[in-house]
């Protein structure tokens, strides 16, 4: 689930393997199979969220423990997208990313035939796995393939099978679950990661790999203060925003939505995302991004409270729910581009590391905040919703002590 939006243009990475710009496309069509990629990446991070209760009454576990399968792949990319981007970076990109898609096919085929619970999380760190391998590389390969001046919008395309994916893994997920099967709905996600493993070595031309970011290279920016102070954000943010997304079905159940309106709310929830998305990464340059962030975390801590509000008094009102999950989507994905900012700010010499590392800080912010949803919900819809809104409302005075860091030079 690798939703990370790229602030800024930046120049390419050392990655593409010192491909020189004469020798490359020129045109924005060979990137779109990395779109496609991109696309069968997210709706495999996100579309178990769609199932969730499906699955769980198949593997005989709670909800709640169905819903670590979201946390043990957070955790495992968190962890290992640095240590793969050191250890695979002599690897020619073509046979990378062909390589990460065709683990993600069979992972996605483990988590269909999953006899048990135990089978299905071994089965999502290897599509964690995967995950971490590709999406960094692709957008890495994206900008070596066009034109200097097409870099922003060659980057755009490849993460817009992210948004995309933000917008419709979800209902896709809830809608084939309960057309089809979750078992099916998760061979469907394995057929679109194989075809986008055979696009993208069919399209792709062969690009060498390059010299390695040294791990404790990556890891020494951790040393910088402004790097440091910034970084927890990323984590509490997401957790407080993103936790309960991957329990959404039974928040929505717990609100008195039923199953013939979950897919198309869940939709407007992706919505919310991408629009927030763009919106922040407009207004960033204009109006700061401490300022950004600020409303971001404010508007998230109303929704997350309003939310909370309606399941403990017992509102039904569907027109509320809606709006409630539109603005959700949008203030999680408001402080991705300004947290992206303040850290390039911060950091501009190691640009590459330190969205690296915000990548990885939000993976960690995804495990931790569906660990602490799994643990909460239990209790109840409402005390797990208020519980993730004073962590937003807690991001304020946070963002407010360390508003120094990351400003622009």
């Amino acid at each position: 689930m690798s939703n990370i939006p790229i602030a800024r243009p930046v120049e390419a990475p050392a990655s593409t393997g010192g491909a020189r710009p004469e020798d490359a496309p020129r045109g924005l069509g060979s990137t779109a199979i990395l779109a496609l990629g991109t696309f069968a990446v997210g709706t495999d991070a996100y579309v178990v969220a769609g199932f969730l209760p499906a699955m769980a009454r198949s593997l005989h576990v709670s909800e709640s423990a169905a819903g670590q399968s979201a946390t043990v792949f957070a955790i495992t990319y968190a962890v290992l997208s640095p240590v793969l981007a050191t250890l695979l970076a002599r690897v020619p990109r073509r046979a990378l990313l062909v390589g990460a898609l065709a683990v993600l096919t069979v992972a996605n085929l483990g988590s269909a035939l999953a006899p048990d619970f135990g089978w299905l999380m071994a089965s999502r760190v290897l599509a964690a796995l995967g995950a971490a391998a590709f999406t960094p590389n692709a957008g890495a390969v994206a900008s070596s393939l066009v034109a200097p001046a097409q870099r922003a919008r060659a980057l755009a395309v490849v993460i817009g099978g992210l948004t995309m994916a933000t917008a419709l893994g979800v209902p896709l997920g809830d809608l084939a679950g309960r057309v089809l099967d979750w078992r099916m709905a998760l061979g469907l996600v394995a057929a679109l990661c194989a075809v986008a493993a055979g696009g993208v070595l069919a399209a792709m031309p062969a690009l060498p790999g390059a010299p390695p970011i040294p791990l404790r290279r990556r890891l020494a920016a951790l040393r910088d203060p402004a790097v440091l102070a910034i970084l927890p954000l990323t984590v509490a943010g997401i957790a407080a925003g993103y936790g309960l997304y991957a329990f959404a079905v039974p928040v929505l159940r717990a609100l008195g939505s039923g199953p013939s309106e979950e897919a198309w709310l869940l939709f407007l929830y992706g919505v919310g995302a991408v629009l927030g998305n763009l919106f922040s990464g407009a207004t960033v340059d204009r109006h700061g991004a401490v300022r950004v962030q600020a409303v971001g975390f404010t508007g998230l801590a109303v929704t997350l409270a309003a939310f909370a509000w309606a399941a403990h008094a017992g509102v039904r009102l569907l027109p509320l729910t809606a709006v409630l999950m539109v603005a959700w989507g949008a203030a999680t994905w408001f402080q991705t581009p300004a947290q992206q900012v303040r850290l390039i700010n911060a950091a501009p010499d190691e640009t590459a590391v330190v969205i690296g590392l915000n990548a990885a800080a939000l993976y960690g912010g995804i495990a931790l905040g569906t660990a602490l949803g799994g643990l909460l919900l239990p209790s109840g819809a409402a005390p797990a919703l208020a519980a993730a809104a004073v962590l937003a409302l807690l991001c304020l005075p946070y963002l407010w002590a360390t508003r120094r860091f990351g400003r622009a030079a």
